[in-house]
């Protein structure tokens, strides 16, 4: 049977195209627009519901195990993929997950995939999966473990994020004899979630367990990757190392592998850009660290194995991680692992910062060496600390640590966690000043459950830091970017002036953003299109990814002074936009200006990415002019160093 051959378990077609178009608009970069010919009547013509039973294999084979619908129409299933060399991989497709967490949204769904290892003596799971695929994800594992005459010796866990350790309870009751095995952060996790009796190993990085026929698994510490308890499992048989987030992506697909890197490509770099590079520096570190594994495929925990295209998949990483790392400024966020929404907010606020391309460090304040942090503070030219649990002694020597190690031209910024125990943040204020801190803001406050718009204001916080931090830096670089003559020059390069609102208008307590744009062109006939110029650091930038929606403003001759004025003021971290500005809400949701003389809808296809810009291709979906008799006004500039 052919590598990658889907066999169906019942007389359901599902389609050939590994693409599965899904909710509000995925964060990605640059896509050809041939790759998102799917649409939603397309993904909505996908089978029902199956539930049959997975019998044994042949390598290569890829069997579904059924696809089964919850009450809210989201469609959940299981399939299995025979990768030779005695190990099997067990895909949960997420197909019409549309966020992964609140600030992450998805366009092509998600898989949670985890990974059988069979040698002559002992069998291994490496991860389970998320607790909704809990009634389809465990008959499917029994029976493939019976089908070979098989028990559970070991449950490895990678790391102990609910996607991926969502059912280890249910792995461990079911399997009462397995050890279960993990880094010493990972345990103590595990002890606090589960709530039951297992046996459990602690194991460190150089550490084996062995499985039979060459099956020895060895062992790789890979913190912050992106969760403090996180490593890598490598089985020396199959050369196949399991890396869990490292090196996935959020696509879901029944093609279990990286057949067509033109698909995943964006969803490659926009996963890395969101969880791996606030982590940079550990990306690095990890990589030196498998260096001389001779690792032929990449088990990931998301998206696509990685199987012909590791090579350079692996040097991205590095690529991208070192560049990052390099940057003579950098932010030191501390954060309090499995408590509250400090975990989720803090990444959140890393992607503001590594947006502006300031690299971060993560640390967890709970579990973090003295020593590292020592190191770490002194390295960091600003500190970001979310609140911690007031009754955690841990949290406390390391707050002590902390406030030693810091030096009095370091910039502070303090965040609550919304964890119910959180030290207030004004005693951690007061703290720092002691110290001869001041803080660059007031402390962010979270007063409720984490919204968009809370999300919004901690990664807009976090562009604010990093562009404090380089302001200087960033004014010199444009004026020696190019000569006197040759800025005078592109100047001539003329554009119109217009305002880019984008955002889910419809739903209280979404994000909306809004830009002045002049670097605006039409780019195609059919289908319609236009390309526009949007900075890494907008703010606005994270609502304009590949499949999300915006409107393209007009502004008239003569009468957009106040307009532009307001949307050229800086606003605050997290601020309406829209405040006192009359609006109304576009068809495709998104805000569309009263004073408008014309509005163009569009929805992203595509994005380049330049040193400081993406170039944004979207295509046009409607359109209306209110002022017929008005013309668009012409922005002109007298040097290019400048907007």
């Amino acid at each position: 049977m052919p590598v990658g051959h889907v066999v169906r378990c019942s007389s359901v077609h599902m389609s050939t195209r590994y693409a599965c178009r899904v909710g509000h608009g995925n964060r990605l970069g640059m896509a050809e627009q041939s790759r998102y010919s799917n649409n939603k009547s397309d993904r909505r013509s996908s089978p029902q519901v199956s539930s049959r039973a997975v019998s044994s294999m042949t390598v290569g084979e890829v069997k579904d195990c059924g696809l089964h619908s919850t009450e809210d129409g989201k469609r959940l299933q299981v399939i299995v993929a025979d990768m030779g060399l005695d190990t099997i991989t067990l895909r949960c497709l997420d197909w019409d997950r549309d966020r992964f967490d609140i600030e992450f949204g998805l366009q092509n769904g998600t898989t949670y995939n985890s990974y059988l290892i069979f040698g002559d003596e002992k069998t291994a799971l490496v991860d389970s999966s998320h607790e909704k695929f809990r009634e389809y994800y465990m008959p499917v594992l029994k029976q493939q473990l019976e089908s070979r005459g098989r028990t559970l010796d070991y449950l490895i866990v990678s790391h102990t994020e609910p996607d991926h350790s969502g059912l280890t309870k249910d792995v461990v009751e079911t399997y009462p004899g397995v050890q279960v095995i993990g880094s010493k952060v990972c345990i103590a996790f595990l002890e606090g979630l589960t709530h039951v009796p297992m046996d459990a190993r602690v194991v460190k990085g150089g550490d084996t367990i062995d499985l039979g026929n060459g099956h020895v698994v060895e062992f790789v510490i890979a913190p912050n990757l992106h969760w403090p308890d996180t490593m890598f499992s490598y089985d020396h048989a199959s050369q196949i190392m399991f890396t869990c987030d490292a090196f996935g992506m959020h696509y879901c697909s029944d093609d279990p592998y990286d057949t067509d890197l033109t698909l995943l490509d964006d969803h490659y770099r926009f996963y890395y850009d969101c969880l791996m590079k606030p982590n940079a520096r550990s990306v690095t570190t990890a990589l030196r660290k498998v260096k001389d594994l001779p690792y032929m495929m990449i088990g990931n925990g998301h998206g696509p194995l990685l199987k012909y295209n590791v090579p350079e998949m692996v040097d991205r990483y590095q690529k991208w991680s070192e560049a990052t790392a390099q940057k003579s400024t950098s932010v030191l966020i501390l954060y309090s692992s499995d408590y509250g929404y400090s975990d989720r907010l803090s990444q959140t606020l890393a992607r503001g910062v590594t947006k502006a391309d300031v690299p971060t460090e993560m640390m967890d304040l709970l579990s973090v060496d003295p020593q590292e942090l020592v190191e770490a503070v002194s390295r960091s030219a600003a500190i970001v600390l979310m609140a911690h649990p007031s009754d955690s002694s841990q949290a406390k020597s390391s707050m002590g640590t902390l406030l030693s190690a810091v030096k009095s031209k370091q910039t502070v910024v303090l965040a609550e966690s919304f964890g119910g125990k959180d030290e207030p943040v004004d005693q951690l204020c007061a703290a720092f000043v002691a110290a001869g801190l001041e803080p660059l803001l007031d402390p962010l406050r979270v007063k409720d459950v984490p919204c968009e718009n809370t999300y919004q204001l901690f990664e807009e916080c976090g562009t604010d830091l990093a562009q404090a931090l380089t302001q200087k830096d960033s004014i010199a670089k444009k004026k020696s970017a190019m000569s006197g003559d040759v800025a005078k020059a592109l100047a001539r390069i003329s554009g119109g002036l217009y305002i880019v609102t984008a955002g889910n208008a419809n739903s209280q307590g979404s994000a909306k953003g809004a830009m002045v744009a002049s670097w605006v062109s039409q780019a195609s006939f059919e289908p319609l299109g236009v390309t526009i110029a949007v900075a890494k650091d907008r703010a606005i930038e994270s609502l304009m990814q590949v499949g999300d929606s915006f409107v393209l403003n007009c502004l008239g001759e003569g009468e957009y002074s106040s307009i532009m004025k307001h949307f050229l003021q800086r606003f605050p971290a997290g601020a309406d936009r829209f405040e006192g500005v009359g609006w109304s809400i576009a068809e495709n949701g998104s805000p569309v200006l009263d004073d408008a003389i014309a509005s163009v809808e569009c929805k992203v296809i595509s994005r380049m990415e330049t040193s400081d810009h993406w170039v944004t291709y979207a295509e046009v979906t409607q359109g209306s002019v209110s002022q017929a008799d008005k013309r668009t006004a012409v922005h002109r500039r007298k040097v290019a160093n400048y907007y």
